[in-house]
């Protein structure tokens, strides 16, 4: 078969056919007697074993090496093609993120693309105090888009770092909340701990329900951050939750203090003092976890403390017991 019907056959340009004859590639079996190539069957077949491995990003270098090399083993070489991709996908992901950050500033100006480019160039430095710098020192007239903001908070290990992007997301206003919500359903339990350590500083109910959200999490850590936040914020719902970091342990001092706001009203302060006595007298209660819920009744209405106060001091455990009526005498007292 002569070069043109090759070319026409293969969808490999009779130029590109040439230049595989001139580097070794794909030599054709022979010449007809006006000397123009002539390719056989074993011939085509390499042209597309060529073909077929230059779709796989492999130089013609490569190629040449590969298929002269009877030991060549194609794992090899296909493993390091993974990973230079992996790479190359890696850099261009980086770059589709920093054109995205640039186009949600809405730059008016060159000015202001250099100044958030400069900004994102510091968020990435390996130096803490580098990478603070860059979050507290933008140029006031340049919006730092929130999803460059919520993705550093996500990514941040440093805590002082940390803080000065949560203040700089609550600050930026937006949709920060939105960009977080990725964060509170991570797999990694890092990512969600900076998610909801951030979302407790925003105000709003998207961000109360982002919170709410994660309540039941896995992660102790994650559990009483957002119980402590969503119940800050006058939602019953933490109840339950805050309840059970009182039982745990985690936070309880916290937990029994937000307890106490809620239970100012009067509606809440019954569900309250139920769940409290429930794990009072629940048959599985340690007695360290009997003293911290005695220890939170202090935080509920006197008039709703006292009388349960009052028949704790009669406990069967001594230290309860002793806990209690001090507390209740505390609260009954005139001063």
């Amino acid at each position: 078969m002569l070069i043109g019907e090759v070319a026409r056959r293969s969808g490999v340009s009779s130029r590109m056919l040439r230049h595989y004859d001139t580097l070794g590639l794909v030599r054709p079996t022979g010449r007809t007697v006006g000397g123009y190539r002539e390719y056989a069957d074993e011939d085509i077949r390499r042209i597309f074993h060529v073909e077929s491995l230059r779709s796989l990003g492999l130089s013609l270098r490569q190629i040449g090496r590969a298929l002269a090399d009877p030991a060549f083993e194609p794992s090899d070489l296909v493993g390091d093609l993974i990973r230079r991709t992996e790479e190359r996908l890696k850099r261009e992901q980086e770059l589709l993120d920093r054109l995205r950050a640039v186009d949600g500033s809405a730059p008016t100006a060159w000015e202001g693309v250099l100044r958030i480019v400069e900004l994102l160039h510091g968020l990435n430095s390996p130096h803490a105090a580098r990478r603070q710098q860059a979050v507290l020192g933008p140029a006031d007239d340049v919006p730092v888009p929130t999803e460059v903001l919520a993705g550093a908070v996500l990514a941040e290990a440093d805590p002082n770092v940390a803080g000065a992007l949560r203040w700089a997301l609550a600050r930026a206003g937006g949709d920060g909340v939105t960009s977080l919500i990725s964060g509170v359903r991570s797999a990694d339990v890092e990512v969600r701990r900076r998610a909801v350590l951030a979302l407790a500083g925003m105000p709003g109910d998207e961000a109360t329900a982002a919170l709410s959200e994660v309540l039941g999490d896995p992660d102790p850590a994650v559990r009483a951050r957002a119980a402590l936040a969503v119940g800050s914020r006058g939602e019953v719902a933490a109840v339950p939750s805050l309840v059970r970091l009182v039982v745990e342990g985690t936070s309880d001092v916290e937990a029994a203090e937000v307890l106490g706001t809620l239970a100012r009203d009067a509606g809440c302060a019954d569900r309250i003092m139920s769940a409290l006595t429930g794990e009072l007298a629940a048959p599985a209660a340690d007695p360290a976890s009997r003293i911290r819920l005695t220890q939170a009744l202090v935080e509920m209405p006197s008039a709703l403390a006292l009388g349960v106060l009052r028949k704790l001091a009669e406990d069967d455990d001594r230290t309860v017991a002793l806990l209690a009526s001090a507390l209740a005498g505390a609260l009954g007292s005139p001063g």
